[in-house]
């Protein structure tokens, strides 16, 4: 009997502690990315002559007086870049991430947790920027970083400090609460790369928002379990589609998928906040 008290405690002690934290959450813009061919991101020949402009959001989370940011974006040195007209996948940056913190009165080394959903490049592509703060990332993409070759789309040098050692890393490898009261937790969804994250924020006005990280890119792909053919893993990128879903319906969750731009605007525009 006491075993099944003290699960019932810890069950339920998280949802009660993150009732009294006061939490707040900024939609950041971190680039875009114009596909010309959307069919590169469909293993079953779907999308075929499709084009389509992706976001590249990422997120600020205020936890009391404690910060974290989720995602890094796209490599400041696209600013002013030319796209390539060519491509079938052109990146763009319009402003850092440094920039827009300063206008809430934010600087980098406030920033207590850098979260990654995955090492992808236009996720990490700005992280160096917040090398005084602790990485949070999936143990399986974190340990991937060290052997050659790279994986697909994957830029090691982007997360120089903490693979060299300069910078603290604390790779996880299964949910992780980050602040320890259930506000914020970082859910295991392996499948797009082999550590791949989702955020769970439980704002108490806006109520429970799940940031996708890239278990899906866009919409479309979560209705007819769409899967990329450059994913890790096809059977593991379906089961994470699954619990994304079942986690959403679950909590009455508001889904922001984040590559998806009728997404990231059920999200107040930044400077505005959700709370």
């Amino acid at each position: 009997m006491k075993f099944f008290a003290a699960l019932a405690f810890t069950l339920t002690f998280p949802l009660a502690a993150a009732q009294g934290a006061d939490l707040e959450l900024w939609r950041l813009d971190c680039g875009r990315i114009e596909v010309r061919d959307l069919s590169f991101f469909s293993d079953s020949f779907a999308y075929a002559g499709k084009k389509r402009s992706l976001t590249d959001s990422c997120y600020l989370i205020r936890h009391d007086a404690q910060y974290l940011l989720w995602d890094a974006g796209l490599p400041s040195a696209l600013i002013g870049a030319k796209p390539d007209e060519k491509a079938v996948l052109s990146p763009t940056l319009a402003v850092d991430i440094p920039t827009q913190l300063a206008r809430i009165g934010v600087t980098p080394a406030q920033i207590s947790y850098l979260g990654i959903s995955h090492s992808h490049f236009d996720h990490v592509g700005q992280a160096v920027s917040f090398s005084t703060a602790a990485l949070l990332i999936g143990k399986a993409d974190f340990d991937a970083l060290k052997l050659p070759p790279p994986p697909f789309g994957v830029e090691p040098k982007l997360l120089a400090p903490w693979l060299e050692g300069k910078a603290k890393a604390e790779p996880v490898d299964r949910d992780h609460d980050v602040f320890g009261d259930g506000g914020v937790v970082m859910l295991k969804m392996p499948g797009h790369t082999p550590g791949e994250m989702s955020l769970l924020v439980k704002l108490e006005k806006t109520g429970p928002v799940v940031l996708s990280g890239d278990v899906v890119h866009f919409h479309e792909q979560l209705a007819n379990r769409g899967v990329p053919p450059f994913n890790w893993d096809r059977g593991e990128s379906l089961a994470s589609m699954e619990r994304l879903t079942a986690i959403v319906a679950s909590l009455h969750a508001k889904l922001i998928i984040q590559h998806d731009e009728t997404h990231i605007g059920r999200l107040p525009a930044f400077p505005k906040s959700a709370r």
